[in-house]
């Protein structure tokens, strides 16, 4: 059984959903404007052999929302602290897109934290000119995985949006939740997301400031390719090759959400690479 806890560390409260299963720590972040629910289905197979924890990153779902400490540090201390409250030395790293960068950062700085790193289609491994980051705002409308951020006027509006969304595609029980418990009501009546604008513009500005891969990384590594997600070709892959040292390339079908869309066939790429890297 999967249960949700909040644990108040030094600067924010942190929401986390814990299985709560004998084995082996696994960490899994979600990506940006996602939340811990996410991972559910993952989750649930994980917990057969492992003990799986997903974390709703500070600015997103149940956790707190302050106005700054999105940059990557106070991200990964967030991580750290949720790790020693659980009594975690180490643990199976999965990010999924923004949270990939968090984690190859997070990797050059604390090896130590991790048994091994999983990458789920991450983005943005570079780092941008300022010149391209003061222009990225003008593109927010047009990216598709936040049009779910509404605002919209109603909840029979935002889920028309929802159902026509990528990792929403099937619409299933699972993907309904997800994307509901990824809204709220707001005070003027109308719904919108979870995850606010402050925490959009900074996450962003941190994430094309700073380069996620700068030094070699010798931990055993995953990098999952989804068959139509972000990265499709092989020049997208060249710098995990050249900073990933002990690095395993797998493509698996779905979209740039393949835990959510194909989960059954995804926890299996990830439960043998985790069985393997023992």
């Amino acid at each position: 059984m999967v249960t949700r806890h909040t644990v108040s560390l030094n600067q924010v409260e942190l929401s986390y959903l814990d299985w709560q299963t004998d084995g082996e720590p696994v960490l899994l972040l979600h990506g940006l404007a996602d939340h811990a629910l996410i991972w559910s289905a993952v989750g649930d197979r994980l917990a057969n052999s492992y003990h799986p924890v997903a974390v709703d990153i500070r600015g997103h779902g149940e956790s707190g929302k302050p106005d700054s400490g999105y940059d990557f540090d106070t991200v990964i201390n967030d991580l750290t602290q949720l790790m020693q409250h659980l009594g975690w030395s180490a643990a199976h790293i999965i990010g999924h897109s923004w949270s990939g960068k968090v984690a190859t950062y997070w990797a050059t700085r604390q090896p130590e934290r991790f048994l091994n790193m999983v990458l789920v289609d991450p983005i943005f491994v570079y780092g941008m000119p300022g010149i391209f980051r003061l222009t990225f705002p003008l593109f927010y409308g047009t990216l598709p995985f936040l049009k779910g951020m509404g605002p919209f006027t109603d909840w029979d509006a935002a889920i028309q949006q929802g159902q026509q969304m990528k990792q929403y595609r099937s619409w299933n029980q699972l993907q309904e939740s997800v994307f509901r418990q990824s809204l709220e009501k707001k005070p003027d009546g109308s719904v919108g997301s979870k995850f606010t604008t402050t925490a959009r513009d900074a996450i962003f500005d941190a994430v094309l400031k700073i380069p996620g891969l700068i030094k070699e990384i010798t931990i055993p590594s995953l990098f999952i390719q989804p068959e139509t997600g972000v990265n499709r070709f092989a020049w997208q892959l060249k710098p995990y090759q050249r900073y990933l040292k002990n690095l395993e390339i797998k493509t698996v079908p779905g979209n740039h959400w393949a835990f959510l869309v194909e989960p059954d066939i995804f926890s299996q790429t990830l439960t043998d690479f985790l069985r393997t890297t023992v």
